[in-house]
């Protein structure tokens, strides 16, 4: 679970959040807002998956996150029904970090 050599992930990633951007500014006349949700590590096959392959890569990986575990998919799950309710009309255009607090680090 390495970012090394990951350059092609970070472009897709930015690349995900000016369409966002760009998307907000297109359409917020016509009242579609749009926003994107940037999860961190999240407790899921795959990722259970690598940490079975690499045990103590994984308890690196949670020692780095400030909360000091892995995200549910139900905390990713609940932004994104939060995103969809009138409670966040007025969100636009934003990334959503929901990461524990890794990307602060």
């Amino acid at each position: 679970m390495s970012a090394n050599g990951s350059a092609h992930y970070a472009a897709s990633k930015h690349g995900v959040i000016g369409l966002t951007r760009r998307a907000t500014v297109d359409y917020a006349d016509d009242g579609i807002r749009f926003n994107a949700v940037c999860p961190g590590v999240i407790d899921t096959p795959m990722v259970q998956q690598a940490g079975e392959d690499n045990a103590e890569e994984m308890d690196r990986i949670t020692a780095g996150i400030p909360a000091r575990r892995l995200g549910e998919p139900d905390e990713i799950a609940d932004t994104v029904v939060w995103l969809c309710s009138e409670d966040a009309s007025y969100v636009m255009g934003q990334p959503i970090i929901v990461d524990g607090g890794l990307l602060v680090q």
